[in-house]
């Protein structure tokens, strides 16, 4: 898939100074590693909300291999309503932040450098450890970066607290002790999956926002759905995002325009 090609590419430029080079070669992993699914969606949101109503991977389908390689020009290319080369910097920036708070999640739960009384191997992969977490906080404040300028800043915003808080609820019904009656009987992994859905919303709203509007209730719904189906963890691209039906951006785009005086920057 092209889209997730040119959005990993474009993540990869956003990191490409990081240094040393231990350090530049683990987030280059990384997002060599990574599914694309958020920085697509956001590609893909953006285009379903302009006016010829067609999906970036509907042209690609078409062979119309110009018009997905512009994802690539640089935000200066055109129309900065409707410039995929934006689209393109703030779908990757959506990437980051993603991996940058998967990343922490998996810090959080396998806590490499806990045992100071360790093995020599099990030091090395608390030095690893302390890179990674590194690499995450780098990641996340790239991400911000690029959408900082974007009226997708405040949701990012809301979507990195929203995640500090659930992985506190989390700690505390894995430490039954300290959870509350509430949250007896809930299970870690979905709110875990908290992170995906709550990422697949900013990538809808990033792309949205791209075009000056806000999404559509079905174009909201969509990213639901995806985040029922993938819990906490994203496949392929392609493969995650190969069933969306292709009238699915025609009929939000019909719900757009029945709902145009809601603000882009709606929580």
């Amino acid at each position: 898939m092209e889209t997730a090609d040119s959005c990993r590419r474009v993540a990869a430029e956003a990191v490409a100074d990081v240094e040393p080079p231990q350090l530049h070669d683990l987030i280059e992993t990384t997002l060599d590693e990574a599914s694309m699914v958020p920085g697509v969606l956001t590609i893909e949101s953006a285009a379903a909300m302009a006016p010829d109503r067609r999906s970036v991977l509907e042209y690609e389908s078409d062979g119309n291999r110009e018009r997905a390689a512009e994802i690539d020009r640089g935000p200066d290319s055109g129309d900065p309503e409707t410039d995929t080369g934006g689209i393109a910097t703030q779908a990757a920036g959506v990437q980051l932040i993603y991996e940058g708070l998967r990343l922490t999640r998996s810090l959080a739960h396998e806590e490499p450098w806990a045992d100071l009384e360790a093995e020599r191997g099990d030091l090395e992969n608390g030095e690893r450890g302390d890179l990674e977490i590194l690499a995450a906080d780098i990641l996340v404040a790239r991400g911000f970066y690029l959408l900082a300028r974007t009226d997708a800043a405040g949701k990012a915003v809301r979507t990195v607290q929203a995640f500090g808080r659930d992985q506190t609820r989390r700690d505390a019904i894995a430490d039954d002790e300290s959870a509350t009656d509430g949250d007896a009987g809930v299970d870690p992994a979905s709110i875990d999956a908290n992170l995906e859905r709550d990422i697949l919303e900013l990538a809808v709203r990033t792309g949205a926002a791209a075009s000056g509007d806000s999404p559509p209730p079905r174009l909201l719904a969509t990213a639901d759905a995806i985040a029922d189906a993938v819990g906490p963890s994203f496949p392929p691209a392609a493969e995650c995002l190969a069933d969306l039906e292709p009238s699915l951006w025609d009929r939000a785009l019909e719900d757009h325009t029945t709902d145009r005086a809601t603000s882009a920057t709606d929580p």
